[in-house]
């Protein structure tokens, strides 16, 4: 049996001019935003109002002031985050598998789901915070927590499991009844069958916009601040009250930034890799 590898041949000359046009399309990409950032930059700076907005805004005195104590109250956002993200994934899991089961006995619980996940899809995330963070510890009831963090984070897993769990839906519906029908000639059970045959290949498509989902709920951790937690907007909106200067929002809002860009890029990553991958299959 020959082991000969077959290399495609390449003309020498087409590779060279692809490589010359690539080197052609990087330098007229990398002028162009140069130059489109230099023409903003020198037209926002040379308005009558920029040295106002630059000490507003800008100020170094203020943003080493602000920088440290956002900085720290920031990890009560990530600990929000982590929190809420075990619970929505669990949660959002479980709605969308009981949405999309076929049993009889679990109509009722059917209907459940689907009015929860209009309800919550349709009711403004900031909303849900004021309700549940004002109005559970108002009750008075006994044995329950009346933390505004803690309700806070409850709200953002009820409203963000709604998304989730028709993310999920979508994922499960995708798959090909014949993987099904495949797992059940088997002898896999019902149960087996999403274990092992369904929920793999569901998940795997659906990790792109679940991404995106945790990139939006990294960012709406901010609103708890509503009911009084220090984390890190309502650090910075202690600083702006007493000193009258807003660079502390733009501390803020830099460390968001640097929180979300990495999930937002390793999102575009598993998104181009999935589509390298449906294209590789389709030839």
């Amino acid at each position: 049996m020959s082991s000969d590898v077959v290399v495609p041949y390449v003309d020498p000359e087409r590779r060279l001019r692809r490589q010359r046009r690539g080197r052609r399309n990087s330098l007229v990409a990398s002028a162009s935003t140069i130059l489109f950032f230099g023409v903003a930059t020198a037209v926002i700076t040379s308005t009558a109002g920029w040295p106002v907005v630059q000490e507003a805004f800008f100020s170094p005195e203020y943003f080493a002031l602000a920088w440290p104590s956002v900085l720290e109250a920031l990890l009560i956002n990530v600990k929000i985050f982590v929190a809420a993200e075990v619970f929505i994934l669990i949660l959002g899991m479980l709605l969308a598998l009981t949405r999309l089961s076929k049993a009889p006995a679990l109509m009722p619980l059917r209907i459940v789901g689907t009015v929860y996940t209009d309800v919550f899809r349709g009711t403004p995330t900031l909303l849900v915070v004021l309700l549940l963070g004002f109005g559970v510890p108002a009750l008075n009831l006994q044995g329950v927590p009346t933390d505004p963090l803690v309700w806070g984070t409850v709200a953002l897993v009820l409203s963000y499991t709604a998304y989730v769990a028709e993310v999920f839906r979508s994922g499960i519906a995708s798959i090909h009844p014949s993987q099904r029908a495949a797992a059940r000639s088997l002898g896999l059970t019902g149960l087996q069958t999403n274990r092992y045959v369904v929920l793999p290949q569901a998940v795997r498509r659906v990790i792109p916009p679940l991404l995106n989902d945790f990139v939006s709920l990294q960012k709406d951790t901010a609103l708890v601040s509503v009911l009084g937690p220090i984390e890190a907007l309502r650090a910075a909106q202690i600083i702006v009250y007493g000193k009258f200067n807003y660079t502390p929002y733009i501390v803020a809002a830099l460390l968001f930034i640097a929180l979300t860009i990495p999930l937002a890029r390793f999102t575009d990553w598993l998104t181009a890799r999935q589509e390298r991958e449906r294209s590789m299959g389709t030839r």
